[in-house]
């Protein structure tokens, strides 16, 4: 299925909107974001920036910046680059930064830079972007990933569903949360416009204060269901191959 086309003009009116909604984010958040840069910089392992490559815009590739929250060697232990619930490698610090998403701020860098929009399809780490299917996997590079999106706000609780389940963390990821998360992904571009990416901007505001809000549900019609239907090998799916250590791309 061919995605419809954006409005004349729209392209435009979107980056502008991005680059002033980022520049006015980074300004008027600068009373909390020098003392925070001091405290990573004082606590944990001295670390203040966390970059991993992404896949973005047209299959382009970029870094992604996020305070860092987690030990360094965090990608090679425990449940590598899935997060649950009270792990155990995240910083003190960390837990609290996660919990209200101020780790993702840096990433309003990658807005200015022209890597991401503030609203989009969230950026794919190559090893998870290569696990989708072909047909659907080149959809999403349509358009710039977001520093929020539907997946983000649809699943607001990801750390908790993988800390519950009884499959083990990359099993629960590869087969209920990640093929949701496209489908989503891919109800975004169907439905792509200034008016659906300010209701993501709210709701996403709105699920930091009130993490187990379900106001997108009547924000946003149409949304994929999530109760299982779009999980891996459901008919009518196309299997998500599992990658050699499945990575969360939160």
């Amino acid at each position: 299925m061919q995605m419809p086309r954006e409005r004349p003009g729209c392209a435009t009116v979107k980056r502008a909107m991005d680059v002033v909604l980022a520049a006015a984010a980074l300004l008027g958040l600068t009373p909390l974001l020098l003392p925070l840069l001091l405290a990573l910089r004082l606590t944990g392992e001295g670390e203040v920036f966390y970059a991993q490559e992404r896949v973005g815009f047209r299959g382009r590739k970029f870094k992604l910046l996020k305070f860092a929250t987690m030990l360094k060697n965090s990608p090679h232990i425990g449940t590598r680059t899935l997060t649950t619930k009270n792990d155990p490698r995240v910083l003190p610090l960390g837990y609290w930064l996660r919990k209200t998403k101020i780790n993702e701020l840096p990433q309003l860098v990658n807005v200015l830079k022209g890597d991401m929009s503030i609203v989009g399809p969230r950026p794919q780490t190559e090893e998870c972007y290569d696990c989708f299917p072909a047909s659907r996997r080149d959809r999403i590079c349509l358009c710039k990933p977001g520093l929020t999106g539907v997946g983000s706000v649809v699943f607001r609780d990801e750390e908790e569903i993988l800390g519950r389940s009884t499959k083990g963390h990359a099993r629960c990821y590869r087969e209920d949360i990640m093929p949701h998360k496209l489908e989503l992904e891919l109800w975004y571009l169907e439905h792509r416009s200034l008016r659906v990416d300010l209701k993501l901007i709210a709701l996403t505001a709105i699920a930091v204060v009130w993490p187990k809000s379900r106001l997108h549900e009547r924000w946003l019609k149409g949304l994929p269901r999530r109760d299982g239907a779009e999980a891996a090998g459901a008919p009518g799916q196309e299997a998500i191959q599992p990658p050699p250590s499945t990575r969360s791309s939160r």
